[in-house]
């Protein structure tokens, strides 16, 4: 029996079984940063009152190390709010947080980039401030940002291997339990390196087919 066999399909079950979890932790980091970076973008922009605790959040988030920040939420934050209660929630907490300051920018850049002839369209045919944002203003950010989107969602599954750090059970904990196990790092280590790649390379080929997708549905050129 050679030893792909032996530590890699023999073990298939346990590396899928962290593949989920992995990919599970990535899916919901990812709309917790979406949310989170579209929310600290709108408070920015449009709430002054608001704006200081905003920027301060956006540069926390961008500024602090992603390891730092987990085990940060992993173990402060039950002591001093109770929760989150488990290391899984705290892992897609902290991947979330903080790509949400990275997506708060990007937000606010796509924004900030649509020409003002745009919205002085809108108004004039009497669409409301909050209409002139949903139909024109929006839209055009996020086809525009759309790309810096799709590699932060990279940034999250390459990140996301850090989580094992804090125990929880996602490809990187499995991999390196095996090869604990049998002291035979080459093979286990070399096709979970295959298995984030082909993720990330997933991401990327699907975020530029959708982008290009709804370019070509809006009429404006794929980039």
């Amino acid at each position: 029996m050679s030893n792909w066999e032996r530590l890699v399909w023999n073990q298939q079950g346990v590396l899928l079984q962290g593949l989920g979890v992995t990919v599970e932790v990535c899916l919901i980091a990812f709309a917790v940063a979406i949310t989170g970076g579209l929310t600290l973008c709108l408070i920015r922009t449009y709430f002054p009152p608001l704006r200081f605790a905003a920027i301060v959040l956006i540069e926390f988030f961008r500024a602090t190390p992603i390891f730092v920040q987990l085990v940060w939420i992993a173990y402060v934050w039950p002591e001093l709010f109770g929760w989150p209660n488990s290391f899984f929630t705290a892992g897609w907490l902290a991947l979330g947080l903080q790509s949400s300051g990275y997506l708060a920018e990007t937000f606010r850049a796509g924004i900030e980039g649509v020409a003002r002839g745009h919205r002085e369209a809108g108004y004039s045919v009497g669409m409301s401030p909050l209409l002139v944002f949903q139909r024109i203003v929006m839209p055009q950010a996020v086809l525009t940002v759309s790309p810096s989107i799709v590699n932060q969602f990279t940034v999250i599954v390459k990140s996301s291997t850090l989580i094992s750090v804090i125990t929880v059970q996602d490809l990187m904990f499995q991999a390196m339990k095996l090869v604990n196990v049998w002291y035979e790092p080459i093979e286990i280590l070399t096709v979970t390196a295959g298995i984030y790649i082909v993720m990330v390379f997933l991401v990327s080929t699907a975020g530029k087919m959708l982008a290009d997708l709804l370019r070509r549905r809006y009429g404006l050129a794929a980039a």
